[in-house]
């Protein structure tokens, strides 16, 4: 637990058999459940996973490769299963290494105080990103938060950055179905946080890149594009619908 709230990690993860087992053991003693959700792997990431001994680890797989954003809900579903309180944590961590485990304070922190309902990692402010982060990536995220920014009228400085903190009031709050199952997914959930207005914090984190390969592609990024514009259309259409709904209801 962290200052009274119950945490669970979840570890989406797609071929990642040669660095699965070092994420889930750097995991401090303090998180109470790790959820692995293995997205239809055709190498032995469910199987290094189930082989670290840690009581805590529960590997979940899905029969078919729905996406990264499809394991996401997959894990918060269960999730919901292993808390009870509003200000419990479900934390995402990718498999593949990139995340710090000792960010995880920082990261769980402003939703176990109530400070917020969403927290997302921000890599860009960190003193040796140029040198750390690949040029394209770099680039293509400072991008894609700028206009995710402008989509959801909300200021996000790193909005592809996959380490994240969910409450698990807001987790409850949000249409986990419709959510984009696959690269964009970020952009979507950030969407749905601003349209129920559930407060979203940065916190710094540090980037970490070792040589590992991308699944994101070229193709993937008109996708990312169209998904940022559906989030405005959700934001300023369907979120000013609801809004007056619920003024109406008041009255």
């Amino acid at each position: 637990m962290f200052a009274d709230a119950r945490v669970v990690v979840v570890v989406p993860a797609f071929e990642e058999e040669a660095r699965i087992a070092q994420v889930l053991r750097t995991l401090p003693a303090w998180i109470d459940h790790v959820v692995v959700v293995d997205d239809a792997s055709r190498d032995r990431t469910a199987e290094m996973a189930k082989a670290v001994a840690d009581p805590r680890i529960i590997v979940l797989s899905h029969s078919e490769n729905r996406g990264v954003g499809a394991a996401i809900v997959t894990g918060y579903r269960h999730a919901l299963t292993l808390t009870h309180a509003a200000r419990d944590v479900l934390v995402v961590m990718a498999g593949d290494g990139q995340m710090d485990p000792a960010d995880l304070p920082v990261v769980v922190g402003p939703i176990a105080r109530g400070d917020a309902g969403y927290v997302k990692g921000e890599r860009f402010s960190a003193p040796d990103i140029r040198s750390v982060m690949p040029t394209g990536r770099r680039l293509g995220g400072l991008v894609f938060s700028f206009l995710t920014s402008l989509a959801i009228g909300v200021s996000i400085h790193d909005s592809q950055c996959g380490y994240t903190a969910l409450a698990r009031g807001a987790c409850e709050a949000l249409a986990l179905d419709a959510l984009w199952p696959r690269y964009g997914y970020p952009n979507d959930l950030l969407a749905q946080l601003a349209q129920r207005r559930i407060p979203i914090a940065e916190v710094p984190v540090r980037p970490i890149y070792a040589g590992e390969e991308s699944k994101l592609r070229l193709w993937h990024l008109p996708r990312i594009v169209r998904i940022i514009a559906r989030s405005a259309w959700k934001v300023r259409v369907e979120g000013a619908a609801a809004g007056a709904e619920a003024a109406g209801a008041t009255r």
